[in-house]
């Protein structure tokens, strides 16, 4: 049994218990593949990541990000709450830039006054759904046909693919048969509009998982989405993202696009520090 430091923060929310949590455990060299699969099924969380040495000279630090099921190469909220898990760990970034290195390569992050943002890796699938796909998609949501807008793949590894709808009501509004989404990973998207939603952001965001929940603030489908919408000109290069509404959530995701890419940021709430014995 060793004691390892435990951080336990909240990604996407400049507040406790707004956005979508986060386990940390720092300085996780000596654990095995089991060990850590074994306490992210024990956390329940949808990710729990363990911070390591990196094993190339450019990264800073080096992730493994595991749900209860599964390791995944990369995910969106993991990497920030990482970045700052390691940051208040008193990690110190090589350049003006931090770079994590994870099973999907190194991805930059930039910080700010009041959030990190990380570089958004770029689509291994994009273009138009299949039809028989969004017929799926569409029982799956329980929308009638033409409440579809457009669809897109915007996987950037976990292999989403998304529908824009036309309303922030119409997102909300969805109640999911996940029986029928089995094995599908499914964003939803929907403007904002300014008379009726405020201007607090400018879309809608919905994320339905393969295992058959919704995620509360999805850092990886919203790096998708971003470049689906800014590239259609659906989206501005600048936009804020409102997600998790509908689990009680206030997740706030920013998206920049820049000359260097599109940035994926948002805040980071400490919630828990300690340690835990494994």
């Amino acid at each position: 049994m060793t004691d390892f430091s435990f951080r336990q923060v909240d990604v996407f929310s400049s507040r406790p218990l707004g956005g979508n949590p986060l386990a940390v455990v720092v300085g996780a060299d000596a654990l095995d593949d089991a060990q850590m699969a074994a306490f992210a099924r024990w956390t329940n969380l949808s990710e729990t990541t363990f911070l390591l040495e990196p094993r190339v000279p450019e990264a800073d630090y080096r992730v493994r990000i595991f749900t209860p099921l599964q390791e995944l190469p990369f995910a969106g909220h993991p990497t920030l709450g990482s970045c700052h898990a390691w940051l208040a760990s008193g990690g110190t970034p090589k350049g003006d830039e931090i770079v994590q290195e994870c099973a999907a390569g190194l991805v930059r992050i930039r910080r700010d006054a009041d959030r990190l943002s990380f570089a958004a890796p770029p689509l291994r699938r994009a273009g138009p759904v299949e039809p028989a796909v969004v017929a799926r998609v569409v029982e799956g949501l329980r929308l009638a046909p033409d409440a579809v807008v457009d669809a897109n793949w915007v996987d950037n590894g976990p292999g989403w693919l998304a529908v824009l709808l036309r309303s922030r009501e119409a997102v909300l509004a969805l109640r999911p048969d996940f029986s029928v989404l089995a094995g599908m990973r499914v964003g939803v998207v929907a403007p904002w509009h300014a008379g009726a939603d405020g201007a607090d952001a400018h879309f809608e965001v919905r994320a339905f998982t393969a295992a058959g929940f919704e995620d509360p603030v999805t850092g990886s489908l919203n790096a998708g989405l971003a470049q689906w919408l800014t590239q259609s000109g659906i989206a501005p290069a600048r936009y804020i993202a409102s997600q998790g509404t509908a689990l009680g959530r206030t997740g706030r995701v920013h998206v920049v696009r820049d000359g260097a890419g599109i940035w994926i940021g948002g805040a980071v709430t400490p919630c828990i520090a300690g340690s835990v014995t494994l």
